[in-house]
């Protein structure tokens, strides 16, 4: 039995507060109240069985993903090793990458499985997964950085659209980038997608060499990082607009690779005050911005 494990509705009492050692979900479900309770049984359920079951394939979850090695056996460490295979045979990258994202989409996957629900979402510490029924939309606001509730624009989403995932990343996050970007969010057809995509996108957004730039190997700020010896991104200087245009371009052209592969469906990428809107030329997506302006690369 977890004996770790919190869980209490928020004082809305509506959303549902999930929480253990690092995992911290937010749930929201619509739909008739019977229908909702079920729902969040069975995410509590499924959730109580998480972190212990990713801690037992923690070695491998930390190392570089290859498609011809060891695979991992549980279903959310499945999640994430399949949202980073498209990447590993280009760059370092290792299933926690998608960890986050693929956390979500287990816990909303089992509660869709277990009632029927109008809509739903799972919010792994910014990491999203959505559920839509036929005529539902959700508006999701989009973080200027992820350390604080600062918001630049809001995408909204319907249930005749693919994206049932959004993730954010950038070097001011919970976790470590090799780049600088602010913020880079993600749309994809899973969380775990987005949450793979985002990390990608985030360390393309980058100056190499740049003195402003100050870097520390990750295993001295966190010993079991993943990252091991690679340098992080810990603080950004006064960049010239030149330079943040340099770098916002190397990210720009990541993320429409992505979107060109069919890996994501939007990202909006952000350094300073200056941001870019990477989407399909016909997409239907509504993004919005609350102040400045989005540019479409």
């Amino acid at each position: 039995m977890n004996t770790r494990m919190q869980v209490q509705l928020l004082p809305d009492r509506r959303r549902l507060h999930l929480h253990d050692g690092p995992i911290d979900l937010i749930i929201e479900a619509f739909g008739a109240p019977c229908e909702i309770e079920v729902g969040y049984q069975a995410a509590t359920h499924r959730f109580a069985t998480v972190l212990d079951e990713l801690c037992s394939e923690l070695s491998l979850l930390r190392s570089s993903y290859h498609a011809d090695g060891p695979q991992p056996t549980g279903l959310v460490a499945q999640r994430m090793a399949s949202a980073v295979a498209p990447y590993a045979s280009q760059t370092f990258i290792t299933p926690m990458a998608a960890v986050a994202g693929a956390v979500a989409e287990e816990i909303l996957a089992t509660m869709i499985s277990a009632t029927d629900l109008d809509r739903a979402y799972v919010n792994d510490g910014g990491d999203i997964a959505i559920h839509l029924q036929p005529g539902e939309q959700f508006v999701i606001g989009m973080v200027e950085r992820p350390d604080r509730p600062s918001l630049f624009g809001s995408v909204t989403l319907t249930a005749d659209q693919p994206s049932r995932g959004i993730a954010t990343s950038g070097w001011r996050g919970r976790s470590f980038s090799l780049g600088i970007a602010d913020s880079v969010t993600v749309l994809a057809d899973r969380a775990a997608m987005a949450d793979a995509a985002a990390t990608i996108i985030a360390n393309a957004v980058d100056l190499p060499g740049n003195p402003l730039i100050t870097r520390v190997r990750a295993r001295d700020l966190a010993p079991d990082s993943d990252l091991e010896d690679r340098l992080v991104t810990q603080g950004v200087g006064d960049l010239a607009g030149s330079d943040i245009s340099a770098a916002l371009d190397a990210g720009s052209a990541m993320a429409q690779s992505l979107l060109s592969a069919g890996l994501i469906r939007a990202a909006a990428l952000g350094l300073r005050q200056q941001r870019r809107l990477i989407t399909p030329p016909d997409t239907p997506l509504k993004i919005t911005s609350s102040h400045g302006s989005l540019v479409h690369a």
